[in-house]
């Protein structure tokens, strides 16, 4: 393994020993956060930062509370997988009401910390912890045992019959953005539960070939066109009373959002399964009774904007609105637009000094800021707008910045009073400082880069390196650094490196984002072609005539389609994670593009790649982790066994133990078999 990708591994690609996961507690005083010791350790302990005397304190080390850790319990290992989280040692916490305090789950054991300096202390549980919330003292700890509700001290909550109670459900986890499943009131004394009964579901099984002594796993999975979860939410009171929040859940079956607007009210949000129609929905939890706030639709599908729809703390109702011609991501407060042109809206992230808080774009879809808006005049003020991608974090006038720009990583903490503090980044400096080319191209206005090799010299043709994504969700030209590490570190392989935002990823326009309804295959692979080809007329150092594409999840299968269906342009491809017939992949994501698969059986064979077996005439290199429960392995196994039975030579890496993510080093073991094979197929 060459150097680069040796530090790369080491440093877990440059974020061990970075502060994530804050939150403040304490009205502001206090901002907890994760960290590890430094830039070559995984294990991530506990830390506040108390804006009173500027200290940072240690709350916890996982080495000294847990010394010979255990294998994660399943229920966590798993939410890790929906959340993308791989980080050893103290995972997630959860603050108290007041803030002065934080509990979490260390390898299936509970634990409780105090700001004030007390070590940390074990609590008693019924088994392996996963998920404890704290109620607003601390005084009690909700938690889950094997899909149990307890709290401690106290006992079992939660019935024993049959369901799953506490937790998020798949399509809710990995979809929908809600990953936990209950929620204490803000006195205290009563739990909300999501009760969630999967067994209507088909079962997923994962057997692991490099161990045949150990049994294989299964879990539920909620397949295209077939039966979600039975998603309902119950308030557990602390006299024994059960009552069930009660809304049309036939009709709307997911719950993205749940919690207590105060202890007489719930809000909850609800989407039906196309995610055409999302309601606010005000619960009484004495009762159960709903009463619908606001009603957001779209006639393809909403698409979500992270701190909407939303209450207000003057009672106003905040919801997303687009501009009528789809060109701009907007808000609007009780039905009035707030927004226009020119700006689009990526996050709420709530209220300061009388204004809305926001992450948007106001100029190049590669870059975010953060800006204020007065909600009476539509006014705009910028509070973080240099280039880069900003981000913010808010709690009682209290604010922490972060900006990723192209000199790493700053972040800044500041407080109501106007005094700043900067947690300390403990991570591995990024080796390049990487300067792609950067182009809006085609009458579409694709988003593009460029990386080329460090010390190019104008004239030399160079192999093309298609690094892509573009499926939804996901932006990847974005000026944010360390997405650019290795690209550059490809560049300097031989390659120049081309990265399109095709039609269909976020942030250039609702209109931009929607042009993938009904279909990802056409759109996807024809701005990919069109994007090279005018990238080419002005880059004159791209050899089309020698490109190769590489991708991960949907960008596998776009590598995967590439070579398949356009060999003319695409003459290698590495296609890793593919969803290579999403028949086969989950409701809440597949369902919200292309519809059911009753409905619309055409879409989704024009966007199986498994016919397209008998067209493969270019090199394609396979790669899946056999313990993907993401995208399960089936779907480059089918793949392989069409082009096996079809006489198409093709290479298939599977990695026994591997998940959707590649964390450990196991990136960087891969990107080395990648290299070998595009080196290979592309250069003399």
């Amino acid at each position: 393994m060459d150097s680069y990708l040796r530090l790369s591994a080491r440093t877990g690609r440059f974020a061990y020993g970075a502060p994530r996961a804050a939150a403040f507690g304490s009205d502001g005083r206090l901002l907890y956060f994760l960290r590890s010791s430094g830039p070559a350790d995984p294990v991530e302990s506990l830390w506040v930062l108390d804006t009173a005397d500027g200290a940072e304190r240690l709350l916890a080390d996982p080495a000294l509370l847990v010394p010979d850790p255990r294998e994660l319990p399943v229920l966590e290992r798993r939410l890790r997988e929906r959340i993308r989280l791989w980080a050893p040692g103290i995972g997630s916490y959860a603050l108290t009401g007041d803030g002065a305090g934080a509990v979490f789950a260390l390898y299936g054991r509970l634990f409780q910390a105090s700001a004030d300096g007390a070590g940390p202390k074990e609590l008693p549980t019924a088994g392996p912890v996963f998920d404890p919330r704290p109620n607003a003292d601390g005084s009690r700890v909700a938690y889950v045992v094997q899909d149990a509700l307890y709290t401690t001290p106290g006992g079992r909550v939660s019935p024993a019959d049959g369901a799953r109670w506490g937790v998020a459900e798949f399509a809710a986890a990995e979809e929908l953005g809600r990953s936990r499943g209950h929620w204490w009131s803000p006195d205290g004394v009563t739990l909300l539960a999501a009760r969630v009964a999967e067994g209507a579901l088909e079962r997923r099984w994962f057997a692991d070939p490099a161990h045949p002594e150990r049994a294989p796993e299964d879990f539920a999975y909620p397949q295209a066109g077939g039966p979600n979860a039975d998603v309902q939410l119950w308030v557990f009171g602390p006299d024994g009373r059960r009552v069930r929040l009660a809304w049309d859940a036939q009709e709307f079956p997911y719950v993205s959002e749940a919690g207590w607007e105060c202890s007489d009210e719930i809000l909850l949000t609800v989407q039906d399964r196309l995610q055409q129609t999302v309601l606010l929905l005000s619960a009484d939890p004495a009762t159960g009774q709903t009463r619908e706030l606001s009603r957001t639709t779209h006639p393809q599908w909403v698409d979500q904007l992270p701190g909407t729809p939303a209450r207000l703390a003057g009672g106003g109702l905040l919801t997303a609105a687009d501009t009528a011609d789809g060109g701009a991501r907007g808000l609007a407060l009780d039905g009035r637009p707030l927004t226009g042109e020119g700006v689009q809206v990526r996050r709420v992230a709530g209220e300061h000094e009388g204004a809305l808080l926001l992450e948007a774009g106001t100029r190049d879809p590669a870059e975010q800021q953060v800006l204020l808006l007065d909600p009476a005049t539509g006014a705009l003020r910028p509070l973080a707008d240099g280039p880069g991608v900003h981000s913010v974090l808010a709690a009682a006038g209290a604010l922490l910045l972060t900006g990723a720009g192209p000199d790493g990583v700053v972040r800044v903490l500041r407080t109501a009073d106007g005094r700043e503090f900067t947690p300390r980044d403990l991570s591995e400096p990024l080796p390049y400082r990487v300067r792609p080319r950067l182009a809006r191209v085609t009458e579409r206005g694709l988003p593009t880069a460029v990386v080329y090799p460090r010390g190019h010299v104008t004239g030399r043709r160079l192999p093309v390196l298609l690094d892509v994504y573009g499926g939804p969700g996901y932006q990847a030209v974005a000026a944010e650094p360390r997405r650019w590490q290795a690209r550059q570190w490809w560049a300097d392989q031989g390659f120049a490196v081309v990265t399109t935002d095709n039609r269909g990823t976020p942030h250039v326009s609702p209109a931009f984002t929607h042009a993938m309804y009904r279909g990802f295959s056409d759109v996807t692979l024809e701005d990919q072609v069109d994007a090279l080809q005018a990238l080419a007329l002005r880059e004159a150092d791209l050899d089309l005539g020698r490109v190769g594409v590489r991708g991960w999840s949907y960008g596998g299968y776009l590598a995967a389609m590439a070579v398949l269906r356009r060999p003319d342009v695409f003459h290698a491809a590495v296609a890793g994670a593919a969803p290579t017939d999403f028949r086969h992949y989950d409701t809440a994501y597949t369902e919200r593009y292309l519809g059911l698969p009753q409905d619309h059986p055409e879409v989704y064979e024009r966007d199986c790649l498994i016919g397209d077996a008998p067209n493969l005439t270019r090199p394609l290199l396979l790669i899946h982790g056999l313990a993907d429960d993401n995208v399960h392995p089936s779907h480059t196994l089918r793949l392989s066994r069409a082009l096996t039975d079809a006489g198409r030579p093709h290479q298939l890496l599977t990695l026994p133990g591997l998940t959707h993510m590649t964390p450990d080093g196991a990136n960087e073991r891969i990107t080395t078999m990648e290299r070998a094979f595009l080196l290979r197929e592309l250069t003399p």
